[in-house]
């Protein structure tokens, strides 16, 4: 049986080579680690989490709810890993990042029909090859790819945040809660007075970023970005974005504060937090002095500090078909960040397509053609297609996703209405289509 080429094991790629072997699919998969690390990556585990170790809303309101949903009922291993590695997050889905990666690291290596190949590609080998080299692809095949695709060359950053241990966070100064008390009282909270706000911002306008070669603030993805370009957008902009203190209630006044900073848990032991929206590029030091005149972290210890790196991506519409099949090319395919997904849930359901899909083109079936009422169908859709005006990286929404041919009152029953019927179209695609029998 032909054999797919997967370059790059980060989540994608993962997906991607489960979807092809659980179907029968020889998968050669292609990883540098841990011969060649990028700056961000610190573990030779397969996906890992350089960013936050949230998957974001696991509600079927939220559009990324539904999209993990739907990944839950086409047997995605990246969901499997991640509800097996749970930490506590109140309404959200977060992990403990090394049981996670370790978890599909395990899975991957130990099935039969994955091969891995521990050497970084500079090429693309003949054959059907998925490229799910992410967001840090080495020098080497960015050049490949740039020859290939010629409009390769679109970018912005992405920024990580920092983690601090929970025994140094000042705990007379902060309390747990999740917001709205939705869940259970998951986050570590850190108040803050208009006097400390105003302190905080001022200091966090003026601190020294660290060098990142070609940056400026307009390449910075609007859903990832660092805290202090936040901070030179006015002097509100945080309070209405990460230190927000709506519905959360400080429980030595029983008021809402000026602004809250929120800590999740980062490990399942709950020992380690990251600072949520926090992501950085700021100098080490700087971010030491600054994040440490919020009151509750004033003598915190952070074991790892935020960095800054470089995003690169397809122009996917001009390029790339909705099976995410290069158009020139078609035996060469991509998969994730590179495609214009943003989000790690959406990386996942990129590969899980292209190995679904992909799948179903070895074995001589039927493709599936997820449609635009699936959340997995109308990310597809979106990136071959369907954005308007200069192609940007784009996390699920349901504004991508096709409109209920009915109005319904009220904005969460409409959603919960659009996700109902996503899951029964995907019910009846498993029903109806061969390559996604089990």
């Amino acid at each position: 049986m032909t054999q797919v080429t997967v370059i790059g094991a980060g989540l994608a790629g993962c997906e991607c080579a489960w979807q092809l072997a659980r179907r029968g699919v020889p998968v050669r998969l292609v990883e540098m680690k841990p011969k060649k690390m990028t700056p961000a990556h610190v573990s030779p585990s397969f996906a890992e989490l350089v960013c936050s170790n949230s998957l974001r809303s696991d509600e079927l309101t939220n559009a990324v709810g539904l999209l993990k949903e739907e990944l839950r009922r086409l047997h995605a291993l990246i969901l499997e890993s991640a509800d097996r590695n749970r930490v506590a997050a109140g309404g959200a889905l977060a992990v403990d990042r090394e049981g996670f990666a370790g978890y599909i690291t395990e899975k991957i290596r130990s099935h039969p029909l994955i091969e891995v190949v521990e050497e970084e590609a500079t090429d693309i080998p003949d054959g059907i090859v998925v490229l799910a080299t992410g967001p840090l692809t080495s020098d080497a095949m960015a050049a490949r790819i740039q020859r290939l695709c010629p409009e390769f060359d679109l970018h912005f950053y992405d920024a990580v945040a920092p983690i601090v241990t929970l025994e140094s966070v000042d705990m007379d100064s902060a309390y747990f809660a999740s917001r709205y008390d939705k869940g259970t009282a998951d986050y570590v909270n850190c108040p803050m007075t208009r006097e400390e706000y105003t302190d905080f911002v001022r200091e966090l306008r003026a601190a020294q970023e660290a060098p990142v070669h070609g940056f400026d603030d307009g390449g910075v993805f609007e859903g990832c970005m660092p805290v202090e370009v936040m901070a030179r957008r006015g002097e509100d902009t945080l309070r209405y974005g990460p230190l927000k203190p709506v519905g959360l209630r400080d429980p030595r006044t029983g008021q809402e504060s000026y602004a809250v900073v929120q800590l999740r848990r980062d490990n399942a032991e709950g020992t380690l937090y990251n600072l949520v929206g926090f992501q950085t590029h700021l100098t080490w030091g700087e971010q030491k002095r600054v994040f440490s005149k919020i009151p509750a972290l004033k003598n915190a210890e952070f074991v790892r500090y935020g960095v800054m790196h470089r995003n690169t991506y397809l122009n996917s519409p001009k390029l790339l078909d909705r099976y995410y099949r290069l158009k020139a090319e078609p035996r060469i395919r991509f998969a994730g960040q590179m495609t214009g997904v943003e989000g790690y849930v959406e990386s996942c359901a990129s590969g899980a397509l292209v190995g679904i899909e992909t799948a179903a083109e070895v074995l001589g079936l039927p493709p599936v053609d997820f449609p635009q009422e699936t959340a997995i169908g109308a990310l597809g859709l979106y990136v071959s297609g369907g954005s308007v005006g200069d192609f940007q990286p784009m996390n699920i929404n349901f504004g991508i996703i096709a409109a209920l041919d009915h109005r319904v009152r009220g904005k969460r029953n409409k959603n919960a209405e659009i996700s109902a019927r996503a899951l029964r179209i995907l019910e009846a695609l498993q029903a109806e289509k061969e390559v996604l029998h089990e």
